[in-house]
C-alpha cells in the first residue's frame, strides 16, 4: 500500500483477527471520488458480500460532494469492488466458512489517483481476545515508555 491514507477502519482491528488482505478498486462516480479526497469517508459499519461472482461494498458513507452541478450519488449506495477471477474464487472459498467476514479496512489513494480499498477476510474476536489485545498494547506502551525514560 502506498499513497495518501483517506479513511480507515480502526473499529475492524479491533473487532476481528486479520488473516488476508486483498487490494481491489472500487467502482466510483466522479462526485464521489472529489468527496473522497477531501476525506469525507465513514467505514465503520461497513461489509463486503460476493453475489453472484461479484463483491459489492455495503454501509460505507460517502458524503455527498457540495460542488456538483447534477444529481448527487446517494451516499450510502451499494458499491461494486473490482477484484480478479482468482480472487473471488479463494475469498468464495473462505467466506463460506464458519466465522469468516469480508471487512473494508482502508480507503486510500495511490500515486497514480486511483482510489482503491484494502478489504480484509477476518475472523470475528470473542470479548476474551479483545481484552488479551488491549493487554498486549499496554504492556508495549509501558516498556516504550521505560526504554525512553532510561
Amino acid at each position: 500500500m502506498s499513497g495518501k491514507v483517506v479513511a480507515s477502519n480502526k473499529k475492524a482491528y479491533h473487532d476481528y483477527f486479520i488473516d488476508m488482505t486483498y487490494e481491489c478498486g472500487m467502482v466510483l462516480k466522479g462526485p464521489e471520488v472529489k468527496s473522497m479526497r477531501g476525506g469525507k469517508v465513514q467505514l465503520k459499519d461497513g461489509y463486503a458480500k460476493i453475489k453472484d461472482g461479484e463483491v459489492f461494498l455495503y454501509n460505507i458513507h460517502i458524503s455527498p460532494y457540495t460542488h456538483t452541478t447534477y444529481d448527487l450519488p446517494d451516499p450510502e449506495r451499494v458499491r461494486k469492488l473490482l477484484l480478479t477471477r482468482q480472487e473471488i474464487k479463494k475469498l468464495i472459498g473462505k467466506v463460506q466458512e464458519k466465522g469468516f467476514a469480508l471487512v473494508p479496512l482502508k480507503i486510500y489513494f495511490k500515486a497514480n489517483g486511483k482510489a482503491k480499498l484494502e478489504l480484509g477476510l477476518c475472523r470475528g474476536k470473542k470479548l476474551h481476545d479483545k481484552r488479551e489485545t488491549l493487554k498486549k498494547k499496554e504492556g508495549n506502551r509501558d516498556m516504550e515508555r521505560a526504554l525512553r525514560r532510561d
